[in-house]
């Protein structure tokens, strides 16, 4: 079950990542799939794995929150 959830959290991962440019929503299910793989990684007890992806996940979170910020304006 630990290998299926890491299969599907890194698939949406990359799916949400082609489709960041095309809505700021896409950046955000990005930044939440980045989260879920870092669980992964520490569950898995690869915990290089779970903090780089626990970094990229807060990259994408602030970056989703600056596109919000954009298109208020």
């Amino acid at each position: 079950m630990l290998t299926l959830f890491g299969a599907v959290a890194v698939t949406l991962m990359m799916l949400f990542y082609a489709l960041e440019s095309r809505s700021p929503w896409f950046t955000l299910l990005f930044a939440l799939s980045c989260f879920a793989s870092s669980a992964y990684g520490w569950l898995a007890g690869t915990w290089p794995f779970g903090v780089i992806e626990l970094i990229w996940g807060g990259i994408a979170a602030y970056k989703w929150r600056g596109r919000m910020r954009g298109a208020a304006t």
